[in-house]
């Protein structure tokens, strides 16, 4: 158990972020999310916009918004009152149970009939049913039945990434381009020593390609979790892991 309100005004401050800027992107008025932080949940319209803006709160901010919603599930939603429902919806069903296991029994068996009866006389007029010759394809394929064609799959795609690069130990030069060395550029320049740049703040990537002078005096967060750099070479970033990009230097 965790606290939902904390926790998510702590990753807010923690990335420097404000309310109008949150409402921005995810249309949620800035009176809701401080309601979200306050657990004040009766503000808000209903348990459905409950969980629906805490999933959205949460994984703006680098957060798993399933695992807030199961938070507040836990310990706002109660089910008791369905209990007298299901216990007299298992009482009728016990008093109808031999009537109706009757009616199945009648069921079953008139089906087992029919299907017997089909069998047979596919068997018994089977054998009277003129052979159809059997074309030939030696010249010509047959042409493709469109019905059978699968349709093509689409390749997963990765979770978008929140970036936030600080520098914790030093000043370093940094270049971020977004997807790849050759894609729109993001920032160029140098973090200075306790300063952060953060990436996805209006639009987020779902994949970063960063050349980092010194690695060494850099920290990296992606989506609120910090990410080991390697010692050197440029480096792809994603929601899920941080690659070298070998050549791509």
């Amino acid at each position: 158990m965790f606290e939902i309100g904390n926790s998510l005004r702590e990753a807010r401050l923690r990335q420097g972020l404000d309310f109008p800027e949150i409402e921005q992107a995810t249309k949620i008025r800035p009176k809701y999310l401080r309601a979200l932080e306050d657990e004040q949940f009766d503000i808000l319209p209903g348990q459905t916009y409950v969980k629906g803006f805490l999933r959205t709160y949460a994984e703006y901010l680098g957060l798993d918004g399933q695992l807030y919603v199961d938070e507040y599930n836990s310990r706002y939603i109660h089910v008791d009152e369905e209990t007298p429902l299901r216990a007299r919806s298992t009482s009728s069903l016990g008093r109808a149970g031999p009537r109706f296991e009757s009616s199945v029994v009648l069921v079953a068996l008139a089906a087992i009939a029919i299907v017997t009866l089909l069998v047979f006389a596919a068997w018994r007029f089977g054998s009277n049913t003129p052979k159809t010759a059997i074309p030939d394809y030696s010249s010509e394929p047959p042409a493709a039945n469109p019905k059978r064609t699968q349709p093509p799959t689409r390749p997963s795609r990765l979770p978008r990434a929140r970036m936030m690069l600080t520098g914790a130990l030093g000043d370093s030069w940094v270049e971020v381009h977004a997807s790849q060395p050759a894609g729109k550029l993001l920032f160029q320049g140098t973090v200075g020593a306790n300063k952060s740049v953060v990436f996805g703040t209006e639009r987020v990537y779902r994949r970063y390609f960063v050349r980092i002078g010194r690695p060494g005096n850099l920290r990296l967060t992606v989506n609120g979790r910090v990410r080991e750099l390697p010692a050197n070479g440029p480096v792809f970033v994603t929601a899920r892991r941080v690659t070298p990009a070998g050549n791509a230097a």
